[in-house]
Formats: C-alpha cells, structure tokens, sequence
C-alpha cells in the first residue's frame, strides 16, 4: 500500500518536497464524519454528524468540552482526538490555577499546533490523524479555529471538515457576511442547513447530529436531543419527503396513467436510493 519509499518515514522528504505520512493524516481527517463551526461578534457553534461504524453500535462522541470558554470539534480519528482534548483540557487547568484567568483561545491553539509540529520532525512519532475545530470566548471576543494535523491552525468565521465537508462549505461561504451580526438562533439555523448538506439525501433528526453552543454569558454545552429535534422542526430543516403517496392515490382512483411529473419524481427517488449506498460504501473505519 506504500505509494513509494518515500513515505516510509515521516521525516523522509520526497524529491518535490513532499512529507507524504503528513498528507495521509490530512487525508484520515477528510474521511471522518463532517464537523462544522461558525462564529458571530457573539456566539460560537459547533454541529458534528454522527455516524455508527455498524448498525449494532453506537456512534463516538465528536464533540468535547474543555473549558466553559471552549470547546472542540473533531473529524478523523477519535482516539486521537480524545487525547489532544484532553491536553487541552489539561492546559487550561494549569493556566487557570497559575493566573486565575481564563486562557485565551489564540494561546491555546498555538500550543496545541506545536504539539501537532513535534509530530512530524520525529522519526519515531507518527502525524496525529484528526482535525479540530475549536471554538472559544474570551476577551477579544468569539473565536473559531482550525487546527491540521500538519501543525498548520487557520482562524475562520465559519468552516467545515471531513468527509462530503465540501457541500457544507458551499453554503457557508454563501452565508458567511451575515455570521457577524447573527443571532444565536440563526446560527443554530445555518449550523443546521449546512449540517444537513453533508448528508446528501439522508434525513436529519436529532439522532444523527449534535449541536453545541458558546456565548457571552452562556458557558459552553451540548444540546440536548429533544432541543435539537424541536429546533430542526421549527426551522424546517428536514427536507420534503417526495409525494409519491399522495399523488399515487388519485391516479388510482381515476385509473389514469401517471402523469410525467410522477414519473418524473418516482425515477429520481430511485436514483436518490441508489446513490445513498455507494456514499456509505466508500466510508473509512474510523468514520464515526
């Protein structure tokens, strides 16, 4: 499975100057289940999707909370994702007890980039294969972070990652200019309309999704179930169900043929069944 000798070691450089063990790991993290972030002069939000390796499991928690200023997304390996938060956690901890502040978010994030750097200038370490969005409140205001496994971090008003992250993006970036002065509601609603981008066909409900919230004078927490299916209900977000019940029922009782429209709807009701599988199929183990 190696692409050459050159990506044997994660120190060794290939003739165009490439670390490929570091692309692999930024290749882990498109893989993972989509994680989106989005910001306002206020708020922050984070929405994940949930996804079971089988249908006998449940999915892994994508979403963690390290301080009640910031919190973390993740797509790619959760393990790996598990430790960094908890290094986060840890920092936070410490600076917390030595200067009875808050840590900032930037601090933060730069730290945990040169924790990611060490990984790829040793021979015996490997590239931490997870992405993480991290959202933060502190004294400059509400800030949203990506940070890649190459030890890169790039701040955003709003992103997405892992896998079909692309559809997301998409929407983001047409909505973007209105992140600014948007209400936490309206966030919540983009979160969610981006969230279900990623799905591509499938239903969004509360069981497939988590959305976690952090503002001014609101510590970060997760949404609970129930919340997340009123606010998809109350915005709309799940999308039509195509009316092949109630259109099959006059053209039964007429006897009539049905009309183009119906077949029309039919056959791309057959396509969308079709395509759903062959996404799933090309889903990695660690998508979860």
């Amino acid at each position: 499975m190696f692409r050459n000798q050159y990506d044997t070691d994660v120190t060794t450089w290939s003739p165009a100057g490439r670390l490929f063990q570091v692309e692999y790991a930024m290749e882990a993290v498109k893989q993972g289940s989509a994680a989106i972030g989005l910001r306002s002069k206020t708020h922050v939000v984070l929405a994940c999707v949930n996804k079971a390796s089988s249908e006998l499991s449940s999915h892994q928690k994508k979403i963690f909370k390290v301080d009640d200023h910031i919190g973390v997304a993740i797509a790619g390996l959760t393990a790996d994702g598990r430790v960094l938060s908890r290094y986060m956690r840890n920092e936070c901890i410490n600076y917390s007890y030595t200067y009875e502040s808050p840590l900032p978010v930037g601090r933060l994030v730069v730290q945990l980039a040169d924790k990611a750097q060490v990984c790829t200038q040793r021979s015996w370490k490997r590239p931490y294969g997870v992405g993480l969005l991290i959202g933060g409140l502190d004294e400059s205001g509400a800030h949203l972070y990506y940070n890649c496994p190459s030890g890169n971090y790039f701040e955003y008003q709003a992103f997405a990652i892992g896998s079909r992250s692309q559809a997301a993006k998409t929407y983001l970036e047409r909505k973007f200019e209105t992140f600014v002065d948007s209400s936490r509601e309206n966030l919540i609603k983009d979160a969610l309309f981006a969230l279900r981008e990623t799905l591509q066909g499938e239903k969004l409900t509360s069981s497939n999704c988590t959305i976690a919230v952090l503002g001014i004078g609101e510590a970060f927490s997760t949404l609970d179930q129930e919340t997340v299916q009123r606010l998809i209900n109350e915005f709309e977000v799940v999308g039509e169900d195509p009316p092949a019940e109630a259109s099959a029922a006059p053209d039964q009782s007429d006897g009539a043929e049905p009309g183009p429209a119906a077949a029309a709807a039919a056959a791309a009701a057959d396509d969308d069944d079709q395509e759903t599988p062959a996404a799933d199929q090309g889903a990695a183990p660690m998508d979860i």
